[in-house]
């Protein structure tokens, strides 16, 4: 609304929001239907804007046989998720265009492990803290943009049964954890400072180069301060999945002092005797 013209009403903006402001939950029914046959297909993969997740990485670069840094490199362009700079990636687009990067004539050219974003739509989701409670609440809204014209076919169904439809179940298992850091992290606002460069370090790992943490844990820094069994360890190192979500509970544990993996009972006396180790070769080479 202009500042310079009082009697505009909300009726003279010509432009409005695609999210409708109907607040979903799994028994909502919605009608859309997405397929070949509708005249729009593909239409919303030719004006992207796309927030990569964890579990997003973890499927497509198995999928094109990289590791998960190369993945990163080829196809993300990283952005900073909040004024914290919290690391955040966006999807890469054809060069000169908006359209999405895996986009062919004949459709998506991912699509049996296209984004959880994908997935979705024209569905949205939001994890929301209720002051009354403690946990995460999952609510979900309908995204209704003017090219598309899915909303007019004849089909309805549940909000459940469309993120069934769409395998979403198993994306939003995987990438809870990841989110209600994220969420934690806001939430907490300029109470707990500015992280630390090691911690966004650490959040950029942990989140999108699940290769690079199995290196990290198997090195002294790690395996010096946490008690794993050996059963885990080899559990870890032979499954992406189960990887990743230990890797959430490092970042929870790391950043928030939520307590799940075992720590060594002197891992605090090696910590200090080795800075103190460094501390005093510092300072005989700085005086020779």
């Amino acid at each position: 609304m202009s500042n310079d013209d009082p009697n505009k009403t909300a009726g003279d903006v010509p432009w409005q929001s695609p999210v409708q402001p109907v607040e979903l939950g799994p028994d909502s029914e919605i009608q859309f239907h997405c397929h070949k046959g509708v005249a729009c297909f593909n239409a919303c993969c030719r004006s992207i804007d796309i927030t990569i997740t964890p579990y997003d990485i973890l499927r497509l670069k198995r999928r094109l046989a990289l590791d998960a840094r190369e993945f990163v490199a080829r196809y993300t362009t990283p952005y900073a998720m909040d004024y914290h700079n919290m690391p955040g990636l966006k999807l890469n687009t054809k060069p000169g265009t908006t359209e999405c990067v895996f986009l062919t004539e004949e459709g998506c050219g991912v699509y049996d492990d296209r984004l959880a974003a994908c997935r979705y739509y024209a569905l949205g989701s939001m994890g929301v803290r209720k002051k009354e409670s403690a946990g995460v609440e999952d609510i979900y809204f309908l995204v209704k943009e003017d090219h598309c014209l899915g909303h007019e076919e004849p089909r309805s169904l549940t909000v459940a049964q469309y993120r069934r439809e769409q395998g979403i179940e198993k994306y939003d298992e995987m990438n809870r954890e990841w989110r209600d850091i994220i969420l934690k992290k806001r939430s907490s606002g300029p109470t707990v400072g500015a992280p630390s460069e090691r911690s966004l370090q650490l959040f950029d790992m942990c989140s999108y180069d699940v290769d690079s943490f199995r290196d990290f844990i198997e090195t002294p820094g790690f395996t010096e301060i946490f008690a794993l069994e050996e059963a885990e360890r080899s559990r870890l190192l032979a499954d992406d999945e189960e990887l990743l979500k230990f890797a959430f509970r490092f970042l929870k544990q790391v950043l928030f002092g939520e307590m799940s993996i075992p720590v060594r009972e002197d891992a605090r006396e090696k910590r200090v005797a080795k800075r103190k180790e460094l501390r005093a070769k510092m300072t005989a080479r700085g005086g020779d």
